[in-house]
This record gives structure tokens, C-alpha cells and sequence, in this order.
């Protein structure tokens, strides 16, 4: 029988492994941080962060079984997930900008960086799978089933905060290059692809891929 602490250490280093793993989020903030800096960028971290930790409560609350047990509640997700995805992903692909600076700018540009960042999570019912296949594995006998599963969401969000933080931190010294108009309509076009790729993957893929 495992300790708490050391399966909590187990599932740390498992959930960061996961973390690093380019996909989705990570391509949302290196791209956000080049567009529209890294104040933009670490909202739109906190909104994935954030979408991660609700599909966490949801599992702890049980009320991901719903999505395990209706056909009908998984696809309805699974389409306005894939439907969210492929729209931004056309937009991005088929009218890249010229440049990422515009004075004009809203002043609720990180609230809009945030919703961007939950919706891409809150929208895929495969995340609330994923935690509900994961997490489990995770929780030791004797515990609180549901503070516990709260426990590993947060862990897992605030790794993912320091990795997104990182990812920024790595675009400062490439700035300049990344404001370029060539690069500007390159990174959209790159991003808008990888949006289009998930989103058909999440709309074709069954329930049990």
C-alpha cells in the first residue's frame, strides 16, 4: 500500500510529464504570447488552468458520469468543443493578420484571453474522460475521495501554471522576429491548423478512442 506522500509524488511527476506534452494548450500560449504579449498569454494559461480545475470538480462531484454514461450529453459536448475549435481554426487559416500590434485594442483583452483559454477546455469532453480515467488511479484507499480528487486538479493546474509561465518566458528574447508580418501570418496560419486538427479529431473520434 502506497502512502499519500508518495502518491502524491507519483502523480506529480505523471501529471507533469502530461503538461509538457505539446498540444492544444501549449500551442494557444506560445501563440498568444507572441500575438498579444505576455500579460494576454498568462490569462489565457489561467483560463486553460482554470477549465482544467472545473472538469476536476466535476469528476470529484461525480457529475462526470453523465458524460461516461449518455451518449447524447457526450456528443452534444463533443460538438460544440469541435464546432469552437474548427471556427477559430478557419479564422486563424484563412485571414492571418499582418501584424499583432493594434493600438485600438479592447480593454478587456485578458478576460478575452481567459474565456479563450477555459473554453478550449470546458468545451472538450475528452479532458472530463481523460480526468476521470486519470485522477482515480491516483487516490489511495482510506482518503476523501472528493477533496482528494480536488488535491490533484489543483496540483495539476498550478503545474501547468508554472509551464505556461515558462513558455512565455521564452518568447521574450524572440520578440522583435515574432512581430515580423511574414511571421505573424505564419504563426496564425501554424495555429489555425493545429485548431483545425483538433477540432476534427475531437469530432470524429468515438467516445472510446
Amino acid at each position: 500500500m502506497h502512502s499519500v506522500g508518495t502518491t502524491l509524488l507519483a502523480y506529480t511527476l505523471a501529471a507533469a510529464l502530461l503538461t509538457i506534452t505539446p498540444g492544444l494548450d501549449t500551442a494557444l500560449v506560445l501563440r498568444t504570447a507572441a500575438s498579444e504579449g505576455p500579460r494576454r498569454a498568462l490569462w489565457s494559461g489561467l483560463g486553460i488552468v482554470t477549465g482544467c480545475f472545473a472538469w476536476a470538480a466535476i469528476v470529484a462531484g461525480g457529475l462526470s458520469a453523465l458524460l461516461v454514461a449518455s451518449e447524447l450529453a457526450y456528443n452534444a459536448l463533443r460538438w460544440v468543443g469541435a464546432a469552437y475549435l474548427l471556427s477559430m481554426g478557419f479564422r486563424l487559416l484563412y485571414k492571418p493578420r499582418e501584424s499583432f500590434v493594434n493600438e485600438t485594442a479592447p480593454q478587456n483583452g485578458g478576460r478575452g484571453a481567459f474565456a479563450r483559454g477555459a473554453l478550449t477546455n470546458l468545451l472538450n469532453p475528452k479532458v472530463g474522460i481523460f480526468y476521470v480515467s486519470f485522477l482515480p488511479q491516483f487516490i489511495p484507499p482510506g482518503v476523501s475521495v472528493a477533496p482528494f480528487t480536488l488535491l490533484l486538479g489543483a496540483i495539476h493546474a498550478l503545474l501547468g501554471v508554472f509551464w505556461f509561465l515558462a513558455l512565455i518566458a521564452a518568447t521574450r528574447p524572440l520578440t522583435r522576429w515574432l512581430r515580423r508580418p511574414s511571421v505573424v501570418r505564419r504563426l496564425d496560419r501554424i495555429t489555425g491548423g493545429i485548431f483545425i486538427a483538433f477540432g476534427a479529431r475531437l469530432a470524429l473520434e468515438s467516445r472510446h478512442a
